[in-house]
C-alpha cells in the first residue's frame, strides 16, 4: 500500500477575501476518498486555520499581528477540522487531529511519539490531519511554513510521495506565464533549479517557492518522490495519481535508501546544540562516498555545549556546514580529546547525514 502525504496550502483553501473556501475543502476530501478506495494511505497536512478563524469572527478589538494569528488560529482550527470531519464523515471516514510544533521534532523521543500517533491512526483507518499549533508557535519556534512541516511528516512516516498543493502549477523555467516559458515537468536527482526560484511570497501563506523548492529537494534526496501542483485546479489530486498527463513539477527521488534515523537527523539541523569544526582530511573522508564515521583525530575545534545524543552541525575549516549528526559524547569530553587517535567516533556513520 502506497503511503502519501498531501500538503494543502493556505492559498488553496482561501478565497480572494481571505476567508475559508468550504467548496475547495469538500473537493479535496472527495479526491482523497477516491485515492483511499484505490488503496492509498493518505496523511493530510492542511493549512487554513487562520483563514477559517477569520471567516468565523469579526473582532473589533485592536490586536497586533501575533495576537490576530493566535486568536484566529485558536478559533479556526476547530472549524477547519470540523469541516474535514463533516465531509469525510459523509463517506463514513473518521479524521484525527495532530497539532504539532517545531520543537516536537527536536528530540528522538518526541519524534517517535508523533510517528507512533500517526501510525496508529492509519492502522485504524483514520485520516490524520496535521497542522502547526499556531496558538503557541511564534517567531523562532515556528516552522518556516507548512511546506517544511509536510516534508518532516513525509520523511518521518516513510511516505512514497509528497504532494505539495499551492496556487501555482509548479516551478517555471522563467517568469510564470510569460511568452516562451513553461512549467518544468521533471527534476532529476541533484539537478539544481535555484536560478528559476522566485523569492517572493504571495497570497495568504507564509511560504513561497523558495520554501517549496528547499523542501522538495531535501525530501527527494531522502528517496521520496515530491510533486508541486496547483491545488485550485479541479480534480488535480486524482489526475496526478491516476497517471494522467498533468501539468506539475515532479522531483524524482534518489534511489539510495535512507534510514529512519538519518531522515530525522537530516531535518534536525535547526536544532543543533553545537558545532564540530573539522580539518580538510576529515572533510574529504566524509565526502568520499564511503561509510565513514567522524573521528576525533579530524576535529580541530568544538563550539557550544551539548550532551551525548544531541544534534550537532559539522563544518569544514571554512565554516561551511557539510553534515549534521548525533554525537556520541558530550562537548566537554569531545573538547578534551580533540585531535587524538584511537578514540571512538564522535559521530558514527549510522548517525551522520551529509548535506547534498
Amino acid at each position: 500500500m502506497d503511503r502519501i502525504v498531501i500538503k494543502v496550502g493556505s492559498n488553496v483553501l482561501t478565497k480572494d477575501d481571505g476567508t475559508i473556501d468550504v467548496n475547495r475543502i469538500s473537493s479535496i476530501v472527495d479526491q482523497i476518498i477516491k485515492l483511499r478506495k484505490k488503496g492509498y494511505e493518505v496523511i493530510l497536512v492542511s493549512s487554513g486555520a487562520v483563514a477559517a478563524g477569520r471567516s468565523s469572527l469579526k473582532s473589533s478589538a485592536k490586536l497586533d499581528s501575533i495576537e490576530q494569528r493566535q486568536l484566529f488560529s485558536a478559533i479556526g482550527q476547530i472549524r477547519l477540522v470540523s469541516l474535514y470531519s463533516q465531509y469525510f464523515g459523509d463517506y463514513g471516514v473518521k479524521v484525527g487531529q495532530v497539532l504539532t510544533m517545531k520543537e516536537n521534532f527536536s528530540t528522538r523521543k518526541a519524534y517517535l511519539n508523533q510517528r507512533n500517533c500517526i501510525d496508529v491512526m492509519l492502522r485504524c483507518n483514520v485520516v490524520p490531519v496535521v497542522n502547526e499549533n499556531d496558538t503557541v508557535s511564534l517567531t523562532e519556534l515556528m516552522f518556516t511554513d507548512n511546506d517544511e512541516l509536510s516534508g518532516l511528516v513525509a520523511s518521518m512516516m516513510d511516505a512514497k510521495t509528497l504532494l505539495i498543493l499551492s496556487n501555482i502549477d509548479g516551478i517555471w523555467n522563467g517568469q510564470p506565464g510569460a511568452p516562451g516559458t513553461s512549467v518544468i515537468r521533471s527534476v532529476e536527482p541533484d539537478e539544481d533549479l535555484t536560478k528559476y526560484i522566485q523569492s517572493g511570497k504571495s497570497g495568504f501563506g507564509r511560504g513561497g517557492m523558495t520554501s517549496k523548492y528547499t523542501t522538495a529537494r531535501k525530501v527527494a534526496d531522502e528517496g521520496i518522490r515530491v510533486i508541486i501542483a496547483n491545488g485550485k485546479k479541479d480534480n488535480i489530486i486524482t489526475s496526478i495519481f491516476s497517471g494522467k498527463d498533468t501539468v506539475c513539477t515532479v522531483f524524482k527521488p534518489k534511489e539510495e535508501a535512507v534510514s529512519s534515523m538519518k531522515k530525522w537527523i537530516a531535518h534536525s539541523a535547526g536544532f543543533a546544540k553545537g558545532v564540530i569544526v573539522i580539518n580538510q582530511n576529515a572533510a574529504k573522508a566524509l565526502k568520499s562516498g564511503k561509510a565513514v564515521s567522524l573521528l576525533l583525530v579530524g576535529v580541530t575545534r568544538i563550539e557550544g555545549s551539548f550532551e551525548e545524543g544531541d544534534i550537532v552541525s559539522i563544518v569544514d575549516d571554512n565554516g561551511k556546514e557539510i553534515a549534521v549528526g548525533r554525537t556520541s559524547m558530550d562537548s566537554v569530553t569531545a573538547t578534551g580529546s580533540t585531535g587524538e587517535h584511537d578514540q571512538k567516533p564522535i559521530v558514527h556513520y549510522d548517525y551522520l547525514y551529509l548535506n547534498q
